[in-house]
């Protein structure tokens, strides 16, 4: 019997693709920045490649961090994922901006130094961190008052300290905090796509065991009715005295049933197993009527592996011995036939009884009915049955499409 998971595990998106959408994230980061820096000029390019790549690597790091703490969000609300990609992505970015500014300060004193080579003048760094340029006294001034003056220094830029720190700081945190939402909103919108597909899988399930469940309804409103009649023939041989016939009969219904229990209620079977298995219920009823029942089994080599429904021909069968056959005391042919038409298996179940008129009447829709119904169950509208009185007696067909087994 075929078995579903029924796991109530949230959906994820595959660490494969989260991983991807991180090193997609941070090597855009890397290309536009360069190509911006290309374009604006900025000097030291080379330079520039190697700590930006350290800003890159670190937070490529650091998203992987931020993500950890997202996904187990996953099984949330969306206010709740929204709330925690807002507060998360803030931390992440300062730490971003404060890796960015340390591999950058040196970068910037060299430049500093760059600057003042080219405008002729001295550079210089205290202990404090400010940065004085050193401005050379006017010659002639200096003549006239003393020689050798120590050249003048001014100050051109302050150590940052305090707020003036964390403002640059901030301010690089800021570009890199929408960097890090954006990348939240782009696994969020994957998580989404996970969630989706995973439900479809379940509805799937759901609808694929419920049209089991239909069908192994079907087939088992087929045996009881079919053994109720069994027995009840069995029965009128023990009390006629017909005790061998009885024991053969008892011997062909346990072949019959030992045939049909042996595939899965829900499965098709080979259509060679299924007129094996007719047959088997067509001698048990030779049993009953050996003078009356003439059975014609025609099918062609071809459709010996082509796949039904089982015991789908069982209610049809039936209804021809109980309509045609034990009413009548001639002798009456059952004829079950397979023939491919134009890319279908047709299936017909006749015989030369005396046709019945009104189905209802006599019972006969309920096994038609049922056969109407597994077959939608398991084809939809791939499949029809279509029965009705004819010259020669009563016929049944069922048309299906033709599948073959491997």
């Amino acid at each position: 019997m075929a078995t579903y998971s029924t796991s109530k595990t949230p959906a994820r998106v595959p660490f494969k693709t989260v991983l991807i959408s991180m090193v997609v994230l941070w090597a855009a980061y890397f290309l536009l920045t360069t190509l911006r820096g290309t374009i604006v000029g900025i000097d030291f390019q080379y330079e520039t490649l190697g700590r930006r790549g350290i800003v890159t690597i670190a937070g490529l790091g650091i998203t992987f961090v931020l993500w950890l703490f997202l996904r187990l969000f996953d099984a949330r609300a969306l206010w709740m994922k929204i709330t925690a990609a807002l507060i998360l992505s803030l931390p992440a970015s300062i730490l971003i901006a404060q890796v960015n500014q340390s591999a950058f300060a040196p970068l910037q004193e060299q430049m500093a130094k760059k600057m003042a080579e080219e405008r002729g003048v001295g550079i210089r760094r205290d202990e404090a961190g400010n940065i004085f340029i050193e401005v050379p006294q006017d010659r002639d001034a200096a003549d006239s008052i003393e020689e050798n003056l120590p050249a003048q220094e001014v100050l051109i830029a302050k150590a940052p300290v305090g707020w003036e720190r964390w403002r640059m700081i901030v301010d690089i945190a800021i570009g890199r905090y929408f960097l890090l939402l954006a990348w939240s909103s782009i696994y969020f919108a994957m998580l989404a796509v996970a969630q989706t597909k995973v439900a479809e899988r379940r509805e799937a399930d759901f609808r694929r065991q419920a049209k089991e469940a239909e069908l192994r309804s079907l087939r088992y409103q087929v045996n009881p009715h079919f053994l109720f009649n069994a027995l009840n023939s069995l029965s009128a041989l023990v009390m006629t005295g017909k005790a061998d016939r009885a024991e053969e009969m008892i011997q062909t219904l346990s072949n019959f049933y030992r045939h049909s229990l042996a595939d899965e209620t829900t499965s098709d079977v080979d259509l060679a197993d299924e007129f094996a298995l007719q047959q088997h219920y067509l001698e048990i009823e030779a049993i009953r009527f050996p003078d009356r029942l003439i059975t014609q089994i025609d099918l062609p080599d071809e459709l010996t592996k082509a796949r039904v429904p089982g015991m789908i021909l069982q209610p049809l069968i039936e209804n021809s011995v109980k309509y045609a056959v034990a009413p009548l005391t001639r002798p009456v042919t059952i004829r079950v036939a397979a023939r491919e038409d134009f890319g279908r298996l047709a299936i017909t179940v006749s015989d030369d009884g005396p046709g019945a008129n009104d189905i209802a009447e006599q019972g006969f829709g309920i096994g038609l009915a049922n056969v109407r119904d597994r077959l939608k169950a398991r084809f939809g509208k791939e499949a029809t049955i279509t029965a009705g009185p004819t010259e020669d007696g009563y016929c049944t067909e069922i048309r299906v499409p033709l599948r073959l087994s491997a």
